[in-house]
């Protein structure tokens, strides 16, 4: 069984529908939409409309799809998706795919890496190749990060950095093969339950930011997590912390958090895990630096 969560925030049926339609085209049995909306939203009533009016939605019903919408306490990115976790687990979800409102892709995504995971027990987690709009590929497929890498995008000048951070995304790598990559972005993450339920879901203290830095690193400790570049999806990605303050805050209070939690300066497993993917990918070649 594949089961699904979306958490949104302020969000109407048109920010949904892309990923709504590439859901309904994919094998995702179950989708919970956790809504984190702090105003009045019709969000609930015009999905239940879309599910009444819409004839693939009821087709997909038919075949015993079933969306579950819940309004849920804003306990952050992470703690939404725990929602949904833990009744897929109860449920006896086998897979769970967690992914942003803002994410969309074909229907032959959710397979390939389904066939993936069940082809080696040792994967706990899949990423595709991301895409931007224009068809760019998002550097989303990194290192794990020193302080320099996280906070120094917000203090420095690009062009002071762009050698580190350009180490930082792997842009050496081509993006082009598969790669056991620590730190797998959180805009779709295809995750075994058993390996979930082995580590832990995601932790909340990260109320947004850093949560799936925090999850794959757990993963990746005892299982492969990998970047797979055979099938693509794509991203409206808009890098709301670099434009409101409000949201900038929350992320420097969540890598506060990491790097408490993990280490500043001292992080051995962070030394030894990315020695080890940049010895793998040193043969690849070198791309934009």
């Amino acid at each position: 069984m594949i089961t699904a969560s979306i958490v949104t925030y302020n969000n109407n049926l048109l920010d949904l529908e892309a990923v709504l339609r590439s859901i309904l085209i994919s094998p995702v049995q179950k989708l919970w939409i956790i809504d984190h909306s702090d105003v009045f939203t019709r969000l609930e009533g015009e999905l239940n409309e879309y599910m009444r009016r819409d004839e693939e939605f009821r087709k997909h019903i038919s075949r015993g799809f079933v969306l579950k919408y819940i309004k849920h306490v804003n306990n952050g990115y992470g703690g939404g998706h725990n929602v949904a976790i833990r009744e897929a687990i109860a449920e006896g979800s086998e897979y769970h795919l967690v992914l942003n409102p803002d994410v969309w892709f074909g229907p032959e995504v959710v397979p390939a890496i389904w066939k993936k995971m069940e082809s080696d027990r040792s994967i706990a987690q899949i990423m595709p190749k991301v895409l931007y709009l224009n068809g760019e590929i998002q550097r989303v497929a990194k290192l794990l990060p020193s302080p320099l890498d996280l906070i120094g995008r917000f203090f420095f000048p690009r062009f002071m950095i762009r050698k580190r951070n350009n180490r930082h995304e792997l842009r050496h790598s081509g993006y082009d093969k598969v790669m056991n990559v620590p730190f797998l972005s959180g805009c779709f993450m295809f995750l075994r339950i058993s390996a979930l339920k082995e580590i832990g879901l995601f932790d909340e203290r990260f109320f947004m930011y850093a949560e799936d830095i925090d999850i794959s690193r757990r993963l990746h400790a005892r299982y492969k997590t990998l970047f797979y570049p055979e099938v693509s999806i794509y991203h409206r990605f808009t890098r709301l912390s670099y434009h409101n303050w409000r949201i900038s805050l929350i992320h420097m209070i969540s890598v506060f958090k990491y790097f408490c939690k993990w280490g500043w300066i001292y992080d051995s497993e962070r030394r030894r895990v990315n020695k080890i993917l940049l010895n793998e990918i040193s043969g690849y070649g070198s791309n934009e630096e």
